[in-house]
Order: structure tokens, then sequence, then C-alpha cells
């Protein structure tokens, strides 16, 4: 799940995509507060339009507009880009001899419009910089809703990897006509802010339920109808606690047999309501159960969702599709990470006119520490395995009580991450990248718009270097993606096609892509997000998803085929939850279709450990391998985001079906969520990247003892790359060995000495 940015083509999308960094003033150096700071000349039009020029369009110095309507907030005047014909058209300044390469540089601006047919737009800050080879790169930096009454700030930050030819800063994004207003233009080195502390969880109540009158012994006390509903106690719901809510909390005392019935609804969000504003604690992460059940007035299935709002905000606390008259487990989670006036939980979903009922809800804080306990325990059993090193070559006098030294060096389970082409011109990325991670993903590079963003214009140089950099390396690679089934990602030129054009554009792009790399990336996602986009079999029929897949491994039979989707493990979005993941594997296996491995892609907020693994469960009941194909976590709490990837990593690792986690980036402002980086921009490893790196270290296996009268010394370790030190009275010798699967019985390892 990416976010597509298509400035002047799709060069500016996720590898800078750094929008909406409003609360982030980050990396080395100090504050900045001067104005001889700023790298921007004349940035308040003191001087006129000196050093400012129009990118496609005239500009023009103002010190009002509109009859006095429009004046400049700050300063005396304004500039405004005008007899704009394209959305790329703005004010523009060149800064390529006072901008560096590596340092993080914070901008900001005071902007706004002015037209006769648009009262609001978005108004981007884009970089453009041309390299060396010419080749081009558009950045986003910032972007604001801008209106026609008054001035908006923007901020955002960005860094430059390589050593550019030339940087031009400019505005751009209102419709043509309208005209681009700038009061005031700063580019500075940004300021690091002060460390998170860690959140004080000392006293948190885990597993304490939070809903007043849960059981409903006290009748609807405590609850009130949100809208003009009615709230009534009925009996016969469930007893035992939803089993996502008895894996967080252990064994737990039988539900009532009570439950809500909710009649005369006439609206959708109209439901029980309790408010809890008193009872949460910030940064905590709270999970969600409850059984819920719908009236036989449905026609077809309805989504259940326990909703909060907080401070008139929705959040999202889980969602189930219920189809019939049973009862339904919900199961979700949250986190409140700044301060909230008024918080209220309630349930709504249904259709007008159909009756809910709501058993058992609980909302309690989850005890990571607990599910991190039992996680260890179940990685041994799982990734471990006992290995006998059998030592020969050595008389049995020398060998007798030698002392072994066995240190493993790599852990074989496949840890990756996304990487873009502009990661690579940085060589702290690229060391980073080559010490911690065995497997990559290319972030775009390998998708359609980016390889032919017009028809038969085709650009793979950047998969190619970026290839180069990972086969140097031994890294293995996994291809995203061959094609794009949500419409809103799909180029222009591939909608302009009739049926058969875009069934010989389909096949052209498998051919092109799958004979030139044949055999260089392990997977291939084939048809990324098909729970969530339709485009190519709303177009060309429901076995073109299937035939995509028959291809595919046709033209590269070493290839494993992904699908590949999101929010299916958070129990967030019923569009994608695991029953329906299940079904699109087995219709596409029942159509011919080899599939062979499944994609979770991980874009996770406030991970609850019972939950994701209730998803792989379900999902492993296919026997195909599951990976988490581009995880990342987000808090602005850096000690919260590690908690968060803790819970992604040790599921994974703990977890039989899971085969390998691809991180969808570590490096700060080279990531599609705001607060996920492991490394700031300028390259300080933040506490969860240390927290990545510690759990590495934890997963790998070291020995020591001495060699018993067989020749043998047995332990139990990962698969991996091992060195064993073999100590005896006359010399000390050292080799290396591989431990390469898995296995219920000890693996024996010969070893001449």
């Amino acid at each position: 799940m990416e976010n597509l940015h298509l400035g002047k083509e799709a060069e500016a999308c996720i590898s800078v995509n750094i929008y909406s960094l409003f609360n982030l003033h980050i990396m080395k150096g100090v504050t900045n507060t001067e104005d001889d700071d700023n790298i921007i000349i004349n940035p308040q039009f003191d001087d006129g339009l000196n050093n400012w020029s129009g990118r496609g369009c005239k500009i023009a110095l103002h010190d009002s507009m509109a009859d006095d309507k429009i004046l400049p907030k700050s300063g005396k005047y304004f500039a405004a880009a005008t007899e704009r014909t394209q959305t790329w058209n703005g004010i523009q300044q060149e800064i390529t001899a006072r901008v560096q390469r590596k340092l993080a540089y914070e901008v900001t601006a005071l902007v706004r419009i002015f037209g006769k047919n648009v009262t609001t737009s978005d108004v981007r800050a884009t970089l453009y910089v041309q390299k060396p080879d010419l080749r081009e790169q558009y950045i986003g930096i910032a972007s604001v809703q801008a209106t026609d009454k008054d001035w908006a700030q923007m901020q955002g930050k960005f860094l430059i990897n390589g050593s550019p030819s030339k940087v031009v800063v400019y505005l751009e994004g209102p419709p043509p006509g309208t005209d681009i207003l700038v009061n005031t233009f700063s580019i500075k080195h940004a300021a690091k802010p002060p460390p998170s502390s860690p959140p004080d969880f000392e006293e948190a109540p885990f597993g304490i339920n939070i809903i007043e009158n849960s059981d409903l012994a006290n009748g609807t006390n405590g609850w009130f109808p949100l809208g003009n509903c009615t709230l009534n106690v009925g009996t016969g719901s469930p007893r035992v606690i939803p089993p996502m809510a008895r894996d967080s909390l252990g064994p737990h005392e039988p539900l009532s047999g009570r439950y809500i019935l909710v009649t005369n609804r006439t609206q959708t969000w109209m439901g029980p309501a309790q408010m809890i504003t008193e009872k949460l604690q910030l940064f905590l992460t709270y999970q969600v159960s409850a059984w819920v059940r719908i009236g036989s007035a449905s026609s077809g299935p309805q989504n259940v969702n326990v909703a909060l709002s907080v401070d008139n905000q929705w959040v999202n606390g889980g969602q189930v599709e219920v189809a019939d008259n049973r009862w339904h487990e919900i199961g979700g989670s949250f986190r409140i990470e700044k301060q909230p006036s008024k918080v209220m939980v309630y349930i709504q979903g249904p259709a007008p006119g159909i009756d809910l009922m709501l058993a058992g809800l609980q909302i309690f804080a989850v005890d990571r520490q607990a599910r991190f306990r039992y996680l260890r325990r179940q990685t041994e059993k799982i990734r471990k395995r006992d290995v006998i090193l059998k030592f020969t070559g050595l008389d049995s006098s020398e060998c007798l009580g030698a002392l072994v030294k066995v240190k493993q060096f790599h852990n074989d389970f496949p840890i990756g991450t996304c990487i873009n082409r502009t990661n690579i011109d940085n060589e702290d990325f690229v060391d980073f990248f080559v010490k911690h991670f065995n497997w990559a993903v290319f972030g775009n590079e390998l998708k359609w718009y980016w390889t032919e963003p017009q028809q038969g214009n085709f650009n793979y140089k950047d998969a190619d270097d970026m290839l180069d950099l990972c086969q140097q390396n031994n890294i293995n690679i996994r291809g995203h993606c061959i094609f794009w089934e949500v419409d809103s990602n799909v180029q222009q030129w591939i909608k302009s096609l009739n049926k058969n054009d875009l069934m010989t554009a389909v096949q052209n792009r498998l051919n092109g892509l799958l004979t030139r790399f044949k055999g260089k990336f392990k997977h291939y996602d084939v048809n990324n997000e098909m729970l969530h986009g339709s485009y190519y079999q709303d177009r060309l029929g429901k076995d073109i998803r299937a035939n995509m897949f028959k291809i595919a491994h046709q033209l590269d039979p070493s290839a494993t085929l992904f699908v590949n989707d999101y929010h299916v493990e958070d129990g967030c979005d019923t569009r994608s939850s695991p029953e329906k993941y299940t079904q699109q594997i087995l219709d596409l296996q029942g159509q011919g279709g080899p599939v062979g491995g499944i994609g979770i892609q991980g874009h996770v907020d406030s991970p609850v450990g019972p939950i994701v693994c209730s998803a792989l469960d379900k999902l492993g009941t296919l026997g195909l391998p599951i990976w988490f194909t581009e995880l990342d976590v987000s808090s602005t709490n850096e000690y919260v985001r590690a908690d968060d990837l803790e819970v992604m990593l040790r599921e994974a690792m703990a977890h039989p079906s899971v085969d390998g986690v691809m991180l969808w980036g570590f490096w700060e402002l080279f990531m599609s969520r705001d607060n996920s980086h492991l490394v700031n921009a300028e390259g300080d490893i933040n506490e969860a990247g240390k927290r990545f790196l510690a759990l590495k270290q934890e997963w790998l296996s070291h020995s020591h003892g001495l060699v018993d009268e067989q020749g043998y010394y047995t332990f139990r370790g990962f698969n991996g790359t091992y060195n064993v030190e073999v100590v005896t009275l006359a010399k000390t010798i050292s080799k290396t060995f591989v431990v390469v699967d898995n296995g219920d019985s000890p693996l024996v390892v010969s070893i001449d000495l």
C-alpha cells in the first residue's frame, strides 16, 4: 500500500514521500533562527523578484491584491505565480550552490491561492534535481491545502543523497488559471528535536476492561444510544470470551450471556456508546474485543465497526463483516498519542433498519512484555534446531576435552527492506543496508508506471542500478510489482487503451519484464492489492488475474509468485479479512493460477500480537509461505515505535508459516509513512532502530563447551552461518559451517580439523 505522487511524473513518489511532516524538526546540527541561515535568497521579496523566476509562467510582485483584500502576513510584499497553464507552473529559485548532500533541510512557506473559480487547492513545494548524467528527479517536499481566504503555512523536509548538477525548488499544484501566492519562503538546516522519553507503563492497568457495565448486570447503566435508536438488554449471547481476547488475557471468567439489542436504527452510525475519556492512558496500546450479531432483516452482508470519536475524529477500533444470523468475533486495537478532551466509543455499521446486537465489549491495555516472553519460547521451538558437531582429523587424546566456541555471524531468516534508486547514492544508507539486510525490494522502480511512464518509453536504468548493488552484496530481491490492480495507480496511457490494446499491453508487460529479468528476482507480486482494486479484472474479465500468474510462471518458472495486500493482519478492514484473502487465493488456484506465496503488507497501527497471529493462523491453513512484504509501524514516540516493530518481528519469527519479513524502508524522508523510520535523515539510529538491531543480535546463536569422548559437541541454534573455534592443548583451529534448514531431528555437521 504505497502513496503515489506524480509531480513531474513518477520520480517524486515514495522515494521521498515526506508530506505533512509538521511536527518534525530533526537532524544533526543546531537550531537555526537567524535569517542568514536561510539558503533562500530574498525570502520575503524585500529585493523585489531578484533570484526568483517563473516555472512555465510569469511572476509578479505585490504589496496588495483584490482591492486590498489580500495583504502580506509578514513583511511588505508577496509574489504571485500567474498566467499558469499547467499544474506544475509556479515560482522557483535555484539553490544548487547552497544546498549540501546528506543534510536534512526544513522548508517553511506562507502560501495562498487566487483565482475566479477555485477557492481551495493543494499547493506543493517540489525539488527538481538534475544529476550529472542528466537524469532528472522530482522530490515532493511539502504540501498544504491552501485557500483564497487566508495565508496557510507549509512545512516539510528533504534530503539530497547524490551530488547534483542542478537543484531548483518551486511551488506547484493548483489547477491552471489559479495564481499561487507566496509571502515568505525559507529553507534551513533542520534542527534536531529533543529525544523521545519512554512512556511510563509501570502502573499501567494491563488486562483491565475500561468499559463500564460490560456484562450488563445493571441493565444499560453506563451506556447511551447514539442517535434516536433504542437500547434493551437481551439474553442468549456467547458466554466464552472471543479467541483473540482470550489469547491476550489468558484464563478468564465466562461472559454473562447478556447483550445489548439496538433497535429503531435510522442511520448507519447509530448504536450503543460510552464516554471513556478519563480511562485512557497516552501511548498505551488498547485491544478491542466483542461479540456482534445483526437482525434477520438484513438482505446481505453488513459491516460492524467498533469506532472511537477522539475529539470528533473517527478512529477505527476494529471491523467485521456479518453475513448471517450468527455471533461474530470483532477484534481490533487503537492508541491515543495526543491528550484528548473527549473520547467516545460506539458501535456502528449495519444499514438503517437492521437491528444490532453487542455482547461482552472489552477494551483493555495490552501487556506486550508478557506476549514477548511467550514469543521467545515459540521462536526457540520454531526457528532453532539441535546441531551435533562431529569433529574428525584429531586423535582421541587431542579431541577429548577440547574447548569449543561456536558463534553465529549470519542468520539466514530473510529480513529485508525497501530501497529506492536515490538511496544508493548515499554511502551511509548503503552501508546500513548491506550490513543489516539480506533481502531487498524496490519501492517504485519495477512498477509499470515507472518502467513505462509513456507507451513505448522504457526506463530500466534505475532498476538495473539497484539490481547491480544487490547482486554485488549477495542480497536477494523481490519483484514489486508486475501489475497494480488499484485504478488510481494505473498510468493514464493504459486507461486510454481499448480492450484489445489493453490485453496486448498486459502481454507485452509480462514478456518484457520477466524475460529481461529472468532468474534475477526470487519473488514477484503479480497483481498488487486485488482485494482493494479491480481495474484489470473489470476491463479484461475475471480470468485475467489467474492468467497473469500462469504467464508469469511460464516466463520465469524460478520465481515464486505472490498475492500482496494490506490490512490483512489488523482486523480493521473487512475488504481484506483473512477469510476473504483465503477465498481469493483458492479462487486463483481453482482457475489454475500458480500462487506460490502470500504477501501481507504490514502497514499496521498499534499492533496486537494475538490479532496478528490469528490472521497468520487462518492464512497458514493454505500451506503457502507467508511474507510480511511491506512492514512499517508508526508512532511519534520512538520507544513506542520500537515496541510496535518488536511486536511484528517477534510474531513473524514465532510463526511457522512465516518465511520472511521485508521492511518498507528504514531511513527518514524515504518512507511512505511519517514517524516510521529507524534511522534519522542524517544517519542517527533512533530507538526503533536500536531495537531492530538488538533483535537481530538476539537471533544469533552462540555456545561454548567441551568436546565429549565420542568427538561430538551439541548445541541448539538458528539457521545460518557459524564460526567454530576448537582449542586443544597444542593448537587453536577455526572453521566455518552452515546450518541450512529446519528440522525436528538433530543435524549432524562433520568438521575436519
